[in-house]
């Protein structure tokens, strides 16, 4: 590396069943990075692969002091793969890509260059995606249509893996699910700003493509999650204290009518049985939707005053 202590850029690329197109995308990325005479490291994530993809990822890196694998014992998916490249990036600037050779090496300049107008991320948008119609591009159409409606990020193409970050965005997001696709919705939570540049999109030339229809599912159920982070996260009281008032007020409905049944329909203790049992469930369940609110609270105010800031020495060197 030229600096081991502060790297410019970090690349980083989940792979799985991709030995076709390994080392053709790592001769692209450095044909790009070198250009850009920069410290920069690539992060090549196995991903579970079965064929030959991590043992060609082995021998591009005894040759090449720039790169780091990481191996997974078994597929975890595409989330979990980029946040271990997000976790184990040192580079100020980190660069997101598919492994399949579909997202372009030569569009990362675009990208950080964009970065560097005052953005925290940069989106790719495929304007001209060379993908089956049926298969990918109505899918996509239709998941990044409801997306930007329940998270109001302006993106018009949130399934591109290529992205660019900030060191200290990739660092605060936790990855699991299908959330990689709702990467710039997480870090909107974090006061991000957010840009968006056209980037080139290739086919598939080697391999198989790992997306089928269960994950436009998975999809939809990872958004109904974070429509709930986006609307509740800062203040969760909002969410628990709604459902707890619900219930104290059926069980209360549900007290007065016992009341009602025994004062005025002259029912026996007895016979209201069931009403007061009932009543007390809601009640239990209300108190206790109001307590887990205010446990939620605690720890969310809690962990902002923990992320307001980092403190610094004179040399730079930080504190906490």
């Amino acid at each position: 590396m030229k600096n081991k202590k502060t790297l410019a850029y970090s690349v980083t690329v989940p792979l799985m069943n991709e030995e076709e197109n390994v080392e053709l995308l790592y001769d692209g990325i450095v044909e790009v990075m070198d250009l850009m005479d920069e410290a920069y490291e690539i992060v090549f994530i196995d991903d579970g692969s079965t064929d030959k993809t991590f043992e060609i990822m082995q021998r591009l890196q005894r040759r090449d002091e720039n790169m780091k694998v990481i191996k997974f014992r078994r597929n975890f998916g595409q989330s979990a793969a980029m946040g271990a490249g997000f976790e184990y990036a040192s580079g100020n600037i980190v660069i997101a890509m598919d492994g399949d050779l579909q997202n372009d090496p030569k569009d990362i300049p675009k990208l950080v260059s964009k970065l560097k107008e005052g953005y925290d991320i940069v989106s790719g948008w495929r304007q001209n995606r060379q993908d089956k119609v049926i298969i990918r591009k109505i899918p996509s159409k239709i998941a990044n249509g409801l997306i930007r409606h329940f998270t109001q990020v302006p993106i018009q193409d949130t399934g591109c893996s290529l992205k660019a970050y900030t060191k200290e965005i990739v660092k605060k997001i936790r990855l699991y699910g299908e959330l990689h696709r709702f990467i710039p919705a997480l870090a909107r939570i974090e006061g991000a700003r957010i840009g968006e540049v056209p980037v080139n999109h290739h086919a598939r030339q080697f391999g198989s493509s790992k997306y089928n229809i269960t994950r436009t599912l998975k999809v939809i159920m990872d958004l109904t999650t974070l429509n709930l982070f986006l609307k509740y996260l800062r203040n969760p009281m909002h969410f628990f204290g709604t459902i707890g008032i619900v219930f104290n007020l059926f069980g209360v409905i549900t007290l007065l009518y016992m009341f009602f049944s025994i004062l005025v329909l002259r029912n026996t203790l007895e016979e209201v049985n069931v009403l007061l049992s009932t009543a007390f469930i809601f009640i239990a369940g209300g108190f206790q939707s109001l307590f887990f609110g205010l446990l939620a609270n605690l720890v969310v105010k809690t962990g902002d005053r923990k992320s307001i800031g980092t403190v610094e020495n004179g040399s730079g060197e930080k504190l906490n």
